[in-house]
């Protein structure tokens, strides 16, 4: 297993066993509520059901007759579902009551309530001191529709001690509940493992070729580029390296450091346009050539802006020519008002050129370069990025000091891969 289904795996069965500790839970919860409405609907609608088989006749609560009448209901209620059964008659007044033995027992611990009133039936649910669970069900008695008696004329409050056995099968089906509820959200898990996995590896796939596209044309570009102007082949692929390294030094990542990369390689795109006549005048360049020479960093800026993925080369080729002191071109930026990847790209571009041959001029020794960089730090260079370059100078140095143009690419797609995610 690589590590993108390694830690996807691990991702999924987290998700997963949150989902369980969630799910597991509620259905739980769920399962034993729906149980306990189900008990009290049942002793409600018994109640009820039990009245009417008896012919208890509710207009009779408030007749001569009316204890007797409650009597004999309340005696028909105890000892089925109930455990105690009380009759209570319009104004709330406690006609008859009767009770098994357990709810002789539990009579005592059951909390006081006001006089009887309410108008729809309900109930509440309590502990007792032995940890029995008790319900006590309310279900107001009403009068024959459009008769004399017509609405509520009494009140039956009867007491339910759940035996164990029912409260055990409840919280074994609140249990089953939970666990296949926890179970799902495993299986869903590891059912949705693979799916992920493919389409990850197919988004995956589609992406590095994308990337690859990318990092073709950036080369394809480069290669154009040194067409016109020979200085300009394997100096792009060092130049992008050293970057690359300095950003690395600076902490930059993704996004940051892509910018970087593709800026630094491509920062002379300009130069396409520039006439042969200028770009390859063997000889010292005039004021006005000098203007013209100038406009490749404008030019530049045009050809990247506005294609995807080249926009992000766009700081390096827009204020590579800036300084760290405003003295530089196009726009005379100074300090941090010069993107970090432009200081980045203009300590790596002076240090390869004054370390590199060139048809006019030998390369230079390390520290012969290195004195001209420090002379400049402050003016041209970013005092921040030298002191990340400082410690890298020596390695870089020795590293592209017999370094051809392949090596050079091969140093630089290293870091292309790194930071591409192409691998």
């Amino acid at each position: 297993m690589n590590s993108f289904n390694r830690r996807t795996a691990i991702r999924i069965a987290i998700v997963s066993g949150l989902l369980a500790a969630v799910a597991s839970p509620i259905a739980w919860f769920v399962s034993h509520t729906n149980a306990e409405q189900a008990t009290v609907s049942l002793a409600m609608e018994e109640s009820r059901r039990l009245l009417h088989l008896h012919h208890f006749d509710a207009a009779e609560l408030s007749g001569p007759d009316a204890t007797e009448q409650a009597g004999r209901a309340a005696d028909t209620l105890v000892g089925g579902l109930f455990d105690i059964a009380e009759i209570y008659n319009r104004q709330g007044e406690k006609l008859a009551w009767a009770m098994t033995e357990d709810g002789g027992t539990v009579e005592a611990e059951l909390p006081n309530h006001p006089r009887p009133d309410y108008v729809a039936a309900g109930f509440e649910s309590f502990r007792l001191d032995d940890k029995r669970w008790a319900l006590r069900v309310f279900v107001p008695l009403e009068g024959a529709a459009g008769g004399e008696s017509a609405g509520i004329v009494g009140y039956f409050e009867g007491i339910r001690v759940v035996p164990p056995w029912q409260r055990d099968q409840m919280l074994a089906n609140a249990l089953s509940a939970a666990l296949m509820a926890g179970l799902a959200s495993l299986l869903c898990g590891a059912a949705i493992y693979p799916v992920v996995v493919r389409l990850s590896a197919d988004n995956e796939r589609q992406a590095r070729e994308i990337l690859d596209s990318h990092i073709s044309m950036m080369e394809a570009l480069g290669r154009a580029i040194a067409k016109r102007d020979s200085e300009t082949g394997a100096h792009n692929f060092r130049v992008a390296w050293i970057a690359a390294r300095i950003g690395e030094r600076l902490g930059l990542r993704g996004k940051a450091m892509q910018s970087l990369i593709v800026g630094s390689f491509l920062h002379d795109i300009g130069k396409i346009s520039i006439p042969d006549a200028i770009l390859l005048k063997p000889d010292e360049l005039d004021a006005k050539e000098f203007e013209i020479m100038h406009t490749h960093v404008a030019q530049g800026e045009e050809i990247v802006s506005g294609i995807g993925w080249l926009d992000d080369a766009n700081a390096v080729v827009a204020a590579h020519h800036e300084k760290w002191d405003g003295s530089g071109y196009p726009r005379g930026l100074s300090g941090e008002a010069i993107p970090l990847a432009a200081r980045i790209f203009c300590v790596a571009d002076v240090f390869d050129a004054l370390c590199s041959k060139r048809p006019y001029k030998e390369p230079m020794g390390f520290e012969a370069a290195m004195a001209i960089m420090e002379k400049d730090t402050g003016s041209h260079f970013d005092p921040g990025v030298m002191a990340a370059f400082r410690p890298l100078a020596r390695e870089l140095f020795d590293r592209l000091a017999k370094c051809s143009e392949e090596d050079a690419r091969r140093l630089l797609e290293a870091r292309v891969r790194v930071h591409f995610g192409i691998y």
